[in-house]
């Protein structure tokens, strides 16, 4: 079963908000909109870097079209798998997404769980664009506009925490884990892409290789690579893979041409995913 989870807090002043209706208010009476579509934004100015703040419009329609026709499935079951790993069956298991995007890799998890198993589900995105896309998706969840650096959860009520490709903030993340809750964090491996960078680049940087290091406040669980052949076919995929990537903005005018001329093309993904657990407050 999948619930929304609950535990949010006011970015304005930390205190716990509750849903009353079509909005969630918390004691000093601040009071934040459920949208029609189904998501709460919690992102105040004072907290935003720019108007219209992480990925546009037409990136989240890129991702949308990219990430339903299914190429990144494998890393979404990896993900899935050691989210559930020694989960119970009749257990209730709490997990945030922070920078869930459009849901993709949140739905995915949503549709592993066991039979007997409740999920609460929490999606947090810094793009307005990327929540309501989310929510159109599956209600089910809670979705939320927020920040990474000011997670609007209450301290020490998660489970997982995911970390898809996107901007770890460790202390928050430490911070909203249970005490022996989990970071899943995947990150591109030094040949994810390659093909497609060697083509939109004059040279490749060198890739950062070995293990990353265990941040502050967690101990490592486990780490593994996911790795496999990935044939994409027209120019809307190859266009949409790179639109729902930096490599968008980094690779120049000449480089974006070249990958628009494109009908087809096999490329490596490979990423790393690293398992954390928060280290006790006592250890």
């Amino acid at each position: 079963m999948i619930i929304p989870f609950q535990a949010l807090v006011c970015p304005l002043d930390g205190a716990r908000l509750h849903r009353n209706g079509s909005a969630w208010r918390c004691a000093a009476g601040h009071t934040f909109d459920v949208a029609s579509q189904g998501y709460t934004h919690l992102l105040p100015v004072q907290q935003k870097r720019s108007r219209d703040p992480g990925d546009s419009k037409e990136m989240v329609a890129a991702r949308r079209r990219f990430l339903n026709a299914g190429p990144y499935q494998p890393i979404a079951a990896a993900v899935a798998r050691v989210a559930l790993e020694g989960v119970a069956a009749n257990a209730e298991l709490s997990c945030l997404d922070a920078g869930c995007g459009e849901g993709y890799y949140l739905r995915q998890l949503a549709a592993a769980g066991g039979e007997g198993q409740t999920l609460a589900l929490l999606g947090l995105d810094i793009s307005k664009w990327a929540v309501l896309s989310a929510a159109k998706q599956d209600k089910r969840p809670n979705w939320v506009v927020g920040s990474n650096a000011n997670l609007p959860v209450f301290s020490g009520t998660l489970d997982r925490v995911l970390c898809m490709f996107g901007f770890p903030v460790y202390p928050e993340f430490a911070r909203v884990l249970k005490p022996a809750g989990m970071l899943l964090q995947v990150d591109s491996g030094p040949d994810h892409l390659r093909e497609l960078r060697e083509i939109i680049y004059p040279t490749l940087k060198p890739e950062r290789t070995g293990e990353m290091p265990t941040p502050e406040g967690f101990v490592r669980q486990s780490s593994e690579t996911v790795r496999y052949r990935l044939d994409l076919s027209g120019s809307e995929q190859i266009g949409d893979l790179l639109a729902m990537t930096p490599h968008l903005y980094r690779a120049s005018a000449e480089g974006r041409a070249k990958a628009a001329a494109l009908t087809a093309l096999s490329v490596t993904v490979d990423v790393r995913l690293n398992a954390f657990m928060r280290r006790p407050a006592s250890a």
